[in-house]
């Protein structure tokens, strides 16, 4: 696994297998890729013709119809045969199984994908890496492996309420963690031979999903209200019948949301060599604060900035009542004890946030 920092080697992707000719893939029989703006995507309702129906897990299948019938997002006769259902869901055609099919409903461990996979790992620092897994489930039982795996490798403490239970506070909201880990399975680019990354080191965890965002759709429209983009519509239309995924592009908000709850800071999405999301802990308590030496004032300013996102050295001085010279002063011992950063230059755009 790649740390966070280092350059990923640019990942390769699935060539592209064109009509009435073979794939250069040694011997895989690839999907049809097809254009969408400038990505080239596997279209995950084509058939995958070195598949066979015996493939096809029935059980899972039938699992699928009860929980999409009990969530009313898609009604399913209950004498209705499970092969039946995938041909109504355009995930058979002519006699053979879907891509879509064999990534959600096939029997066994061995994946038919390689990338088709989470990789989860533990790390202490860069090059210490104290917990390891591949999980290589189908998808949508990937989900809750990959959660097993963070349930192990996360704290979690318990508070009395005074109620017979006693609550659970984990490090990260486990609503939020979840969601970016069904966003990355569900949304992913297939066509690139990489594996998701869940990355977990002492202070933030990192979930990492090869292929950028969808065709259509930029980075600042996630934090506004926009539609949902399907790049794997035969994946996301089990999913959303199941409850894993909304159809309202809600996703992004519903992890904020969860992490300001929990009082942590805003997930950070960014594009990376693909599209991650990096959860941090709130080290910055009130104890942690007075640890590393400084007054009230300085931890005062320490929560103004965690609501508000940056504090100035006006603000500074009116939060505090103190002088512009020691507002500056207590500024700077912030910056020296990398607790703050300093952004702009002189001026109305000097500010400081918190040292990422």
């Amino acid at each position: 696994m790649n740390s966070e920092n280092q350059p990923r080697m640019k990942a390769s992707r699935v060539p592209i297998k064109m009509e009435n000719t073979k794939s250069d893939n040694s011997g895989d029989n690839l999907p049809e890729l097809v254009e969408s703006g400038e990505s080239i995507l596997l279209e995950f309702k084509e058939k995958f013709d070195e598949r066979t129906l015996e493939d096809i897990d029935l059980e899972k299948v039938k699992r699928y119809i009860k929980k999409a019938n009990e969530a009313g997002r898609r009604k399913i006769g209950d004498d209705e045969e499970p092969l039946k259902v995938l041909e109504k869901l355009e995930l058979i055609k002519d006699g053979k199984p879907a891509w879509a099919a064999i990534l959600l409903f096939r029997k066994g461990q061995k994946r038919f994908l390689s990338q088709a996979a989470i990789h989860c790992g533990r790390f202490k620092d860069e090059t210490l890496v104290i917990d390891d897994r591949m999980i290589e489930e189908n998808i949508i039982e990937q989900i809750d492996e990959a959660m097993d795996f963070i349930h192990k490798n996360i704290n979690v403490k318990f508070i009395m309420t005074g109620r017979p239970e006693r609550e659970q506070v984990w490090d990260y909201p486990l609503e939020a963690l979840r969601e970016a880990i069904i966003n990355a399975v569900c949304h992913r680019d297939y066509t690139f031979l990489s594996n998701i990354e869940v990355r977990i080191y002492d202070d933030k965890l990192i979930v990492w999903s090869p292929g950028g965002l969808p065709s259509g759709i930029t980075l600042d429209e996630l934090f506004s209200p926009h539609s949902s983009k399907l790049r794997n519509k035969g994946i996301a239309e089990v999913f959303y019948d199941v409850e894993l995924i909304e159809q309202w592009g809600s996703g992004i908000e519903k992890m904020r949301k969860a992490c300001r709850i929990a009082e942590l800071p805003d997930p950070v999405f960014e594009e990376y060599q693909g599209f991650r999301v990096i959860f941090r802990k709130d080290i910055y308590t009130v104890e942690y604060l007075h640890s590393q030496g400084l007054n009230e004032r300085q931890v005062k300013a320490v929560t103004y900035v965690k609501e508000k996102g940056k504090i100035t050295n006006k603000e500074y001085q009116e939060l505090s009542g103190v002088s512009k010279p020691m507002a500056t002063i207590d500024l700077k011992e912030l910056v020296e004890k990398k607790v703050l950063e300093k952004i702009g230059t002189t001026g109305r755009g000097t500010g400081y946030i918190l040292l990422k």
